[in-house]
């Protein structure tokens, strides 16, 4: 086998949650660009169309899903759709969550629910079902957990996100343990400040974004293109004995570079 065959994903068929928008549209297009059909999900179907209508002018299959990652019965019918409809599901990615973004003292007992259930509870049992119905069955999968550089770094005013994005990171290390004998690898991709719709507030604050430009040793966020490499690697042959991994794509700002200017508030 070629190098250049380690990355073709010709013939697979990847569920990557949350794709109505922002990085999980980036990493389905990636994964689509490298030959793979897709299962697209969203909490609302119609809001699928424009991405399905995307991925199939790059001639690939994308199929919509209905999926609240937050209700265990929309998983089960979510996974069951999918392999209906495509008879396995051999990549997992998944990225659907969400933020509540304020100070510690002010959060309440439902946000922090909200994001720990979305962000940590959801993701588990979107992989137990795929793995349980489909990858373990069949002996081959890639799962690729979605954390955050908060998996590893701590931010003020994103405490709950924090802890979820760090849980993702031990869940996918004892995933791998579990199902590593079934042929599946099970790694985290952790994005660093790309912006999308959920953080796009964020971008619009000048003394922010200048922040935390000035702590990237690369100079600039993220672009929905730096992911690409990232996510085809953990989706590919390529990364085979690969498992248990959290792959930082953030432009060095986890290398703990830091500058005299005192953080904005978030």
């Amino acid at each position: 086998m070629s190098v250049h065959n380690f990355f073709d994903l010709t013939g697979r068929v990847a569920l990557v949650t949350g794709t109505s928008r922002g990085l999980g549209q980036y990493m389905g297009r990636a994964l689509a660009r490298a030959g793979a059909d897709l299962v697209i999900t969203s909490r609302k179907i119609a809001d699928l169309e424009p991405f399905q209508a995307e991925v199939e002018a790059l001639g690939r299959k994308a199929f919509p899903v209905e999926l609240d990652v937050r209700n265990y019965d929309s998983i089960q019918a979510a996974v069951k759709s999918a392999i209906g409809h495509y008879g396995k599901i051999d990549i997992l990615v998944n990225n659907a969550g969400l933020n509540v973004r304020k100070p510690a003292v002010e959060l309440t007992w439902d946000e922090w629910n909200l994001v720990l259930e979305t962000n940590l509870r959801g993701e588990f049992f979107v992989a137990q079902a795929v793995a349980r119905d489909s990858m373990i069955p069949n002996g081959y999968g890639r799962i690729i957990n979605i954390g955050s550089v908060t998996s590893v770094f701590g931010y003020a005013g994103l405490t709950p996100y924090s802890a979820s994005r760090g849980g993702v990171k031990q869940m996918t290390m004892s995933l791998a343990d579990d199902w590593g004998k079934h042929g599946i690898t099970v790694n985290c991709l952790a994005p660093g400040w790309f912006k999308t719709a959920q953080n796009a507030v964020l971008y619009d604050n000048k003394e922010w974004l200048e922040y935390i430009i000035d702590r990237i040793p690369m100079r600039r966020p993220g672009a929905p293109q730096d992911l690409d490499g990232a996510v085809v690697f953990l989706a590919s042959q390529a990364s085979e004995y690969f498992t248990g991994q959290t792959l930082i794509v953030d432009g060095g700002i986890t290398t703990g570079a830091t500058r005299a200017t005192v953080a904005p508030k978030p």
